[in-house]
């Protein structure tokens, strides 16, 4: 993830979001041939909406995960722990982080329960960022939450990746495995030998071609633990677009500017063998044109208008991906219009929520999953399994329809202490003149009609509605 700070907050550079979806632009989206996965991505679109969770040992510090690592002059690679003065200094402070990292609080069953409560179907975890720490026993490494010199190796849960997965499936959630292709603890990355420069590969690949294949096997073999050891993984959520191809590599956008040649992890390679011992898993490259890119996925941003392809926005609940001290939460009734909003143009919503150092979530990212739930739990079914129907949008409505075709919803968006509208009026789409319009969160009939090319659908008196008022229109 990219950030930059802001009044104390890790956002996400807007301009520098919309330059990576102007770069897919350049080349044409590659549609998925597998069928299974082909299945597996009409499944997940109807899932709609989903959790991330950014969690490391970072979390000690507060700070935005991994960037302060790399030595770019950039907003969000700013140093401001440990021996920030210094570079070699404060990278073997960060690196340490983990010798403290004992968050004994971890209690996935809990999230799980709160996720589903919430009304998520997935969930997509960080089992490796770019600083290399594995939240996962894997083999490859000693620079992981299960070594010896991590206090919370002892505890029984110690292996928060599969805790966490086997948590989120006994609760019926499908389960993703974010995973970070660029390694900056590594020494087939970052080389010892020289600084790091940037966020790339810090020699030579050509000259050095062993050295480089010897990190595509450690992130094979990382990736084949994942696939091995963790049970059903239904995505593989890959990080770090600055590895990729030579192919798709575009030297007048300035973030591939110094991406150097053969900086590839070999996909066909991965690919092949994920789908082997997984079948029909969803494998997102994200930012990689090609065939391993199965969706797109929009970075704090929603797009203004559909994308004729698989996405998901991912977008933070609180400022930050990572935990940061008395961060503020998105208003409920934000994340649930950003929701509505994006289903209506065919996407689906993924909420990060970022664990403490102590292994807990913040109070209000509870309080925020339960107000959701109240709300899904009455209109959900204007938001699974819907696909969208035009005009999509229109001022404070949205719109969505069932599969079938057969049934429209009329998603009102309410605004903060917003009085229930004696009537709801819209242009987009004319119900038929045999349709049943009706209330979705009680079922009771409304009366509605068209004068002069709108439609005027009338609420009685004491409707009441929280968030966004939903209506369902079945065509008679």
């Amino acid at each position: 993830m990219y950030k930059v700070v802001i009044k104390s907050f890790f956002l996400i550079p807007l301009l520098l979001c919309s330059s990576f979806l102007n770069a897919q632009e350049n080349y044409p989206f590659v549609h998925e041939t597998d069928p299974l996965a082909i299945k597996k991505l009409e499944e997940w679109k109807d899932w709609k909406f989903g959790l991330l969770m950014h969690w490391g040992a970072y979390s000690i510090w507060g700070i935005v995960e991994s960037w302060s690592l790399c030595p770019e002059d950039e907003g969000w690679c700013e140093r401001k722990k440990g021996s920030f003065q210094n570079y070699a200094e404060y990278k073997k402070d960060y690196e340490n982080l983990g010798a403290q990292f004992n968050p004994v609080k971890f209690n996935p069953a809990k999230w799980a329960t709160a996720a589903k409560d919430a009304g998520m179907k997935y969930m997509v975890f960080t089992t490796k960022h770019h600083d290399g720490f594995s939240m996962f026993d894997t083999k490859q490494t000693d620079y992981k939450i299960t070594a010896p010199w991590v206090p919370f190796h002892s505890n029984p849960k110690a292996d928060v990746t599969k805790e966490i997965f086997n948590a989120f499936r006994n609760e019926g959630i499908s389960t993703g495995a974010y995973f970070s292709k660029p390694d900056w603890h590594n020494e087939n990355f970052w080389w010892p030998y020289f600084p790091p420069m940037n966020r790339n590969v810090n020699y030579d690949i050509k000259k050095y071609p062993q050295r480089w294949k010897n990190f595509q096997d450690f992130t094979y073999n990382q990736i084949k633990e994942l696939m091995t050891d963790y049970g059903k993984v239904d995505i593989l959520w890959l990080d770090g677009a600055w590895v990729r191809p030579d192919s798709v590599v575009d030297k007048n956008i300035d973030w591939q500017k110094n991406i150097p040649a053969g900086q590839d992890v070999d996909m066909t390679r991965i690919s092949k063998m994920c789908r082997q011992l997984q079948p029909g898993i969803i494998i997102v490259d994200r930012w990689v044109p090609g065939p391993y890119e199965n969706y797109h996925t929009p970075e704090q941003q929603i797009p203004d208008k559909p994308l004729p392809y698989p996405w998901e926005t991912c977008m933070t609940m609180a400022g930050s991906w990572s935990y940061v001290p008395n961060d503020k939460y998105k208003p409920t009734n934000t994340i649930i219009h950003n929701l509505i909003d994006i289903v209506s143009k065919g996407g689906n919503y993924l909420l990060n929520i970022a664990p403490g150092p102590d292994g807990e979530w913040h109070d209000d990212a509870y309080v925020k999953l339960k107000e959701i739930g109240i709300w899904m739990k009455l209109n959900g079914e204007a938001i699974y399994n819907t696909r969208p129907i035009a005009p999509y949008k229109e001022n404070n409505i949205c719109f969505t329809q069932s599969k079938d075709g057969k049934t429209i919803y009329v998603h009102y968006l309410l605004k903060e202490n917003e009085s229930i509208p004696s009537e709801i009026i819209f242009k987009g789409t004319e119900p038929g003149s045999k349709s049943v319009a009706s209330l979705v969160s009680t079922g009771k009939k409304l009366i509605w009609k068209k004068e002069n090319g709108v439609t005027k659908i009338v609420l009685p008196k004491g409707t009441t509605a929280s968030h966004a008022i939903v209506i369902k229109i079945t065509n008679g």
